[in-house]
């Protein structure tokens, strides 16, 4: 295994050395995107990019789930500042778009990769998870694994903007309008995943997988992968994400975002959550507005 990763490990695999893996190692968050990761995927990308044993790459998460997604409960419960998060109103959206984009476009090596990328995904990859899954080239899901972007009912815009271009926009609309999940067999039927299987048959699927795409020389994936790639881009993927990762600021500093915030701080990230999914109403506009400032002004005291 290669060193020098904080949040996942990088390395070969021992029976077959074409196949490299990436493992995001962050087990106790249940694999959530903290600050130096996104980084890190790009450097372990362009390890395996570097070397010509290398042809295709897997992407992984190690323990229990692929990713909750960006590690939000620390800087939610926090008053200070975060590199998602400012306190100083009026916020300033280039200095969120700026570290977001740049999370985004490190994310977005695994689609940039020259050598095809799989992504292995058990039991959830949501919020920002799921855009590290819908940017791998295939995802191998078990059928019971949830996938979504349940951030979208409020502070929350998916940066990559690749529900559009993975699932079309009748289904993207039904799931960025909800925040609702689908669980792998749907994501299958949906075309969004290549195969669902049970848990016990994930890692002989994938492998599988992985090993029928080593077996095909660098130069042809490349250009495959290339065509491809260029389509989706010719339709103006640059363009949506750039709206898209603005708009992923703003979800978290208008009214709406700053009372999820001041409910998170004062009553813990997973009462937000649970009030966000739930279903219930979210306060929006004046109210919540009005809510924020009160339940920051009882802290306060």
């Amino acid at each position: 295994m290669q060193t020098g990763f904080e949040t996942l490990l990088y390395g070969k695999d021992p029976r077959n050395p074409r196949i490299a893996r990436i493992t995001l190692n962050r087990p106790e968050r249940l694999n959530a995107i903290s600050p130096a990761m996104p980084g890190e995927i790009r450097r372990a990308v362009q390890l395996a990019n570097d070397d010509d044993e290398v042809h295709v790459i897997v992407v992984q998460g190690a323990g229990r789930a692929f990713c909750a997604g960006y590690d939000m409960k620390e800087s939610a419960e926090r008053p200070q500042a975060h590199e998602w998060l400012q306190n100083e109103m009026p916020w300033d959206p280039m200095v969120d778009y700026r570290w977001m984009k740049g999370a985004t476009d490190d994310i977005m090596s695994l689609w940039r990769s020259y050598k095809p990328t799989i992504c292995r995904v058990q039991q959830y990859a949501v919020a920002g998870g799921s855009d590290i899954a819908l940017s791998c080239d295939l995802l191998v899901m078990e059928a019971t694994a949830r996938i979504g972007y349940m951030p979208t009912r409020v502070w929350g815009c998916p940066s990559t903007a690749m529900w559009l271009y993975r699932v079309g926009m009748q289904r993207a609309k039904r799931l960025l309008f909800t925040g609702d999940t689908i669980d792998g067999a749907t994501a299958k039927e949906w075309g969004l995943a290549i195969d669902a299987v049970p848990p016990d048959r994930l890692d002989a699927t994938v492998d599988a997988l992985a090993e029928r795409i080593a077996g095909v020389p660098r130069g042809q994936l490349m250009m495959q992968k290339l065509m491809i790639n260029q389509a989706y881009e010719n339709m103006g993927l640059a363009t949506t994400q750039m709206i898209a990762t603005v708009f992923d600021g703003i979800t978290r500093h208008n009214p709406e975002g700053m009372w999820f915030r001041a409910h998170a701080a004062k009553h813990g990230f997973h009462s937000a959550v649970e009030w966000r999914d739930s279903g219930r109403p979210i306060p929006e506009g004046d109210e919540a507005r009005r809510l924020a400032e009160g339940m920051r002004e009882e802290q306060g005291r």
